[in-house]
């Protein structure tokens, strides 16, 4: 299905990667810069709330006031909305610095399930790391008293990060895999694994839990046919490929989705299209009826009815 009534919001500032909504329908998302922002329902008003260091990329909210902020080099941060206090949650596992944390999902009691794209590159080099399919993406499960566990590892860029309405599983995108993985955190399966969402159009990004209660996931770009194709190359040429400017490397389609998915592993709703004046479409929320899309590149948000 086409994405229906698409409004598209001017930010203050380059890379809205995520989004969050709060119950006034105010958006906050983080730029390229470091900065947070909150803008209005209307998109007419745009505050500044904090400045961050590394690279914003997932939010979610944290408690009353306060947004979790995975900010890739700079690991996992916690930010106070009211004051724009930093402060960092946890910045290293087992001794060795996170350098690529992307997204995470904040369940009732305070635990932090969250993902690391890589261990080999940050954020901004995620094209080397699809290409090069090091598959060292891993899920972190960060606990109320600050202990971190591994959930999973050796993930195909290791993305988005969604809990079950009933918190019975947690899931995490492999954008890498064009797949979804599933852990069991409750139930007869607790502690196993399995996949979610399998061979999806194109590679899935950041995942949020819908007022809905279905999970919903970014698709930035369907499947690019060059990219299957370098993939298989040997590792020797593809690292010259990388070596090539970004614009003679493959690159995303401008055709973006977002699926809505329920916790069957069933797709209920999927949109995918073109957006004028949109695209890499990394980050989806869902509220009351309404899809909000966060960008990687653009310096605007979009807002569509689901």
């Amino acid at each position: 299905m086409n994405f229906r009534n698409v409004t598209v919001h001017p930010v203050c500032g380059e890379g809205p990667e995520d989004v969050v909504v709060d119950d006034q329908g105010s958006v906050y998302t983080g730029l390229a810069d470091g900065s947070i922002v909150r803008i209005s329902e209307a998109g007419d008003k745009i505050e500044i709330i904090a400045e961050t260091p590394g690279r914003p990329l997932g939010l979610e909210f944290y408690g009353d006031d306060e947004l979790v902020v995975c900010a890739s080099d700079h690991g996992l941060l916690a930010v106070t909305i009211s004051t724009g206090a930093v402060r960092t949650l946890t910045a290293t596992v087992a001794g060795t610095a996170l350098i690529a944390c992307n997204n995470a999902a904040v369940a009732r009691d305070g635990t932090v399930y969250f993902s690391d794209s890589s261990q080999r590159y940050p954020i901004p080099q995620w094209r080397k790391d699809l290409i090069q399919q090091t598959r060292t993406g891993r899920l972190f499960r960060r606990n109320p008293d600050g202990t971190v566990d591994q959930l999973l590892s050796g993930l195909h860029f290791a993305n988005g990060v969604a809990l079950a309405q009933d918190e019975s599983f947690v899931t995490v995108a492999e954008s890498g895999g064009c797949r979804v993985r599933r852990v069991w955190l409750t139930g007869p399966h607790v502690g196993t694994n399995d996949v979610f969402l399998d061979d999806l159009t194109g590679y899935p990004d950041n995942s949020s839990t819908g007022s809905d209660g279905l999970i919903w996931v970014a698709v930035p770009s369907v499947r690019v046919a060059a990219v299957g194709v370098v993939q298989r190359l040997p590792a020797p040429v593809r690292s010259l490929i990388l070596e090539l400017p970004e614009n003679l490397q493959p690159s995303p389609s401008r055709t973006v989705g977002v699926v809505g998915v329920n916790d069957k592993g069933h797709i209920v709703h999927s949109y995918e299209g073109q957006i004028e004046g949109f695209h890499m479409l990394t980050g989806v929320r869902e509220r009351n009826g309404k899809l909000y899309f966060g960008s990687l590149v653009e310096s605007s948000i979009a807002i569509a009815d689901r």
